[in-house]
């Protein structure tokens, strides 16, 4: 019998990198792994959703905001991210 893969990745690690690569107004962090029980995703990596709002946003397309969040998170992505659903607003 195989092992599940441990994930060191956590709400707390996803905020932190968030807060100190792009010092937004508001952000939170959700852990949704639990809702993905059970599908080969699951397997590898967790799900986090992350809802950030802040002027490094400014000006921004959507597209180019995700890209923000998902270069602020370049180090974690390897570590155990499978999926991110990201809600980035400008103030």
């Amino acid at each position: 019998m195989s092992e599940q893969p441990t994930f060191n990745v956590t709400a707390d690690k996803v905020r932190d990198a968030l807060q100190q690569a792009l010092s937004p107004v508001f952000i939170e962090v959700s852990d949704d792994s639990h809702l993905h029980a059970g599908h080969a995703g699951a397997r590898s990596g967790k799900h986090f959703s992350v809802h950030i709002k802040g002027p490094c946003f400014a000006g921004m397309k959507p597209v180019q905001r995700h890209r923000l969040v998902y270069d602020a998170l370049r180090d974690l992505i390897p570590q155990g991210i499978h999926a991110l659903a990201i809600k980035a607003e400008e103030l």
